[in-house]
């Protein structure tokens, strides 16, 4: 006898065979590499959102307050010793050479108008002569509160500073002719604002002074001041 093949996937036997199913399983680097650019996105929509949040608080103060920029002023110079010593020429010489001993306090006006309190930072002065350095004061750093006036002095010594030909030329006429040694005193002075346990960027304002000294009376005759720049 003859047997018929099974229909609807049996065996010879008769007994029908179970389904295949086929499973598809999710590839895992690509499922970590989504997640990690999600992290990402999240913490850079929140560090934005926190820069944000920080800037608009800051500007809202800083339209509160209304800052204003430090004013700080020589107020007074006092002589304290000038002396001008033609140098003997040497042999082979023959230009003349002079040197110049000076020994002045200057006497500086902070004023703060702010709403809130100043840190000034070290601030270093020169003294010149027809734009060659004589020497330099220091004012050291101090904090100043708000809507107050405060007075801070330097010293600036000058040991026998060597001048030649022209310049030394210029100083011997000037001290013993006209009497009037002109000088100038340059500087910056650094500032930042404190709000609220905050301190602002800096600004520096450039100090420009010109003084006049008599030589014979050992005293200051003329000056004039004012602000050379104010820079960010």
């Amino acid at each position: 006898m003859t047997s018929r093949p099974t229909m609807n996937g049996g065996d010879h036997t008769g007994r029908s065979q179970p389904p295949t199913h086929h499973h598809y399983y999710p590839n895992s680097s690509s499922s970590s590499s989504a997640s990690f650019k999600g992290c990402c996105c999240c913490l850079f929509l929140l560090f934005s959102f926190i820069a944000l949040l920080i800037l608009a608080v800051v500007l809202i103060i800083i339209l509160a307050v209304k800052p204003k920029k430090p004013q700080f002023d020589l107020q007074q110079v006092g002589v304290q010793y000038v002396g001008i010593t033609p140098n003997p020429p040497a042999a082979t010489a023959t230009a003349t050479s002079a040197s110049v001993s000076l020994n002045i306090r200057m006497l500086f006006t902070a004023v703060n108008d702010n709403k809130v309190g100043i840190k000034y930072g070290e601030s270093r002065f020169s003294v010149m002569y027809r734009g060659i350095p004589l020497g330099r004061g220091t004012v050291p750093g101090f904090y100043q509160p708000a809507h107050s006036v405060r007075q801070v002095e330097t010293t600036i010594a000058v040991d026998r500073v060597n001048l030649l030909q022209a310049d030394a030329a210029d100083l011997i006429r000037d001290a013993s002719l006209n009497d009037r040694v002109e000088l100038r005193v340059v500087g910056d002075v650094g500032a930042k604002i404190r709000i609220l346990g905050f301190t602002s960027p800096g600004v520096q304002v450039s100090v420009d002074c010109e003084i006049v000294i008599s030589p014979r009376k050992q005293s200051l005759t003329d000056k004039r001041c004012g602000f050379d720049g104010f820079s960010v």
